[in-house]
């Protein structure tokens, strides 16, 4: 089922241990996940599939596919720490994250479900910050939350840690790399807890036991923008993950707001990048208020529906069809659409072909174009 499609308000136990099971197969990343569920529509079918379609890609073996045990034990031990795994149908599920390309397909939420409902702005930032950096961004959170948004950042040192200190009492959503169970940076156990304790939430789509590892950090940063109206960048050098949070949430279609700062501080030249590039100034609260206040009337989604994939396969590809669009895959990237063009294939045969390639290890997405590894 597509994460952007109404569906039942509550998963049964078995397609929530099924559905864990997919995304913690080898070659099953979010994307992938939604081509399986919306072809097979089930994860249970889906999985029966995964070795067949691997074997069609090239791949002499298929992937490891996560066996019912380890599912049951993931879904244990979440219970045992109070963490529940939702989809992206269900309700607690935050609306706004719900509609990006690649929701996680089950998001492990430890606080309050309730604060990702309310509208939320991200707030983020250099971890080597300025004493004025951390201090406005206290001040931003803090006015932000008295203006009734939720504050997201991601449990950093520097300007995360600064927001979320700010915005407990009014509510605040911290997103990890790794598990629940691992904290990152470890001297912020403290903040953790306190986020829980007051009614916050910390959310991730990473397993219990994983630790966050360099790549990691990318892929929590869609999340923070995918969850937020806008995203404030309060200092960023030019090579920051936080430009990165920036970049997706131009993607998603959130607003990016920067504060200026002087050009004599490397840690302010990419928010004032940012600020070239047409991002909203920021000097207060009031500025991001004002900006984001003609959306707050589309609770539950402000983005306009994305298009539809089109109709599910209903037939294999042949093997002419897939030598032709292999032929045109190689280690340059393409677009999904050049690749439907050069091909002369529907679009629904493509795509195909292309899940295959990736569950045989084969293929690479790169911010919405395709290589062939």
């Amino acid at each position: 089922m597509d994460s952007k499609t109404a569906g039942p308000a509550k998963l049964n136990d078995a397609e929530r241990r099924d559905r864990l099971r997919l995304i913690r197969s080898e070659h099953v990343g979010p994307r992938t996940f939604r081509m399986l569920l919306r072809r097979f529509g089930r994860a249970a079918a889906a999985l029966d599939a995964l070795p067949d379609l691997a074997r069609r890609g090239g791949a002499n073996a298929p992937g490891r596919i996560c066996s019912v045990a380890e599912a049951e034990r993931e879904l244990e031990a979440c219970a045992r720490r109070g963490i529940t795994l939702l989809a992206p149908e269900e309700t607690g599920y935050p609306p706004h994250l719900a509609q990006i390309d690649d929701p996680p397909p089950l998001l492990a939420v430890l606080g309050s479900a309730d604060v990702l409902a309310r509208p939320v702005v991200a707030v983020v930032g250099s971890r080597n910050a300025s004493g004025a950096g951390l201090k406005f961004s206290a001040a931003l959170a803090r006015e932000l939350g008295e203006a009734g948004f939720v504050v997201a950042s991601g449990l950093a040192r520097g300007i995360d840690q600064a927001a979320h200190r700010a915005s407990l009492g009014a509510g605040t959503v911290a997103v990890v790399a790794g598990g629940l169970d691992r904290i990152y940076p470890p001297e912020h156990e403290d903040l953790f807890a306190e986020i829980v304790a007051r009614a916050g939430a910390v959310i991730s789509e990473m397993p219990l036991g994983h630790t966050p590892r360099a790549h990691d950090f990318p892929r929590r940063n869609r999340l923070i923008s995918g969850l937020a109206f806008g995203v404030v960048v309060v200092e960023a050098a030019r090579r920051s993950g936080s430009l990165i949070t920036a970049r997706f949430a131009n993607e998603q279609g959130r607003e990016v707001f920067a504060v200026p700062g002087s050009p004599l501080d490397p840690r302010c030249a990419g928010t004032n990048d940012l600020l070239r590039q047409g991002a909203t100034l920021v000097t207060s609260a009031a500025d991001v208020v004002e900006t984001l206040a003609p959306m707050l009337g589309y609770r539950g989604g402000f983005l306009a529906a994305e298009p539809d994939d089109g109709p599910a396969p209903s037939g294999e590809p042949s093997p002419s069809d897939r030598d032709n669009i292999l032929g045109l895959l190689g280690p340059t990237p393409i677009g999904l659409d050049e690749l439907v063009r050069l091909s002369g294939a529907t679009p629904a045969l493509v795509r195909t072909v292309l899940l295959e390639l990736e569950l045989a290890g084969r293929l690479e997405r790169r911010s919405g174009l395709i290589a062939l590894l």
